[in-house]
């Protein structure tokens, strides 16, 4: 297999995820697609060297993560929506009104924090893969982890009461 069947194979394989995780980070399917093009024209560029390493998809989620800062820091980001209209679409199959609580809730974490949740609970990551990724210390993503669940237990716990378990790994 050549380079390009290589990236392309990889693409195919992993968009879909990436897409997820760029869209859990920034909150907009569309702003997410910009993130997952530049995040994979990176990686293209990068690829005869990103190929032979042992951790590929350690390489992508951290370009994921720079896309997404970089795309923060844009001009033009500092604009914002005068009224959200809600149309973001989602696979999962709860009440519109429960996701867009529990989007509200995350999207309501400091930056750090959203990132550490999206790379454990959503990625699955063990922390020391989360610590790499993100260029921290073990300790800082469980003290991150456990921050943020806490916060999302309390906003969380108004809206779905008794639901929300005290359980939860830092």
């Amino acid at each position: 297999m050549d380079v390009h069947e290589g990236f392309a194979s990889y693409v195919v394989q992993r968009r879909l995820k990436l897409f997820r995780a760029a869209c859990l980070l920034c909150g907009d399917p569309h702003q997410a697609e910009d993130i997952v093009q530049d995040a994979l024209a990176r990686l293209c560029v990068a690829w005869p060297r990103v190929s032979r390493a042992d951790n590929i998809d350690a390489y992508a989620r951290r370009t994921i993560i720079n896309s997404h800062l970089n795309h923060l820091r844009r001009p033009w980001r500092r604009e914002h929506v005068a009224a959200d209209v809600g149309d973001r679409p989602t696979a999962v199959h709860l009440p519109t009104e429960d996701l867009q609580v529990m989007w509200m809730a995350l999207r309501n974490l400091p930056l750090g924090q959203r990132k550490v949740v999206i790379l454990r609970h959503y990625l699955g990551l063990s922390v020391e893969e989360t610590a790499a990724d993100l260029g921290v210390s073990p300790g800082t993503v469980k003290s991150q982890t456990s921050d943020a669940l806490a916060a999302l237990r309390r906003a969380l716990s108004d809206e779905f009461g008794a639901t929300v378990s005290e359980g939860g790994d830092a």
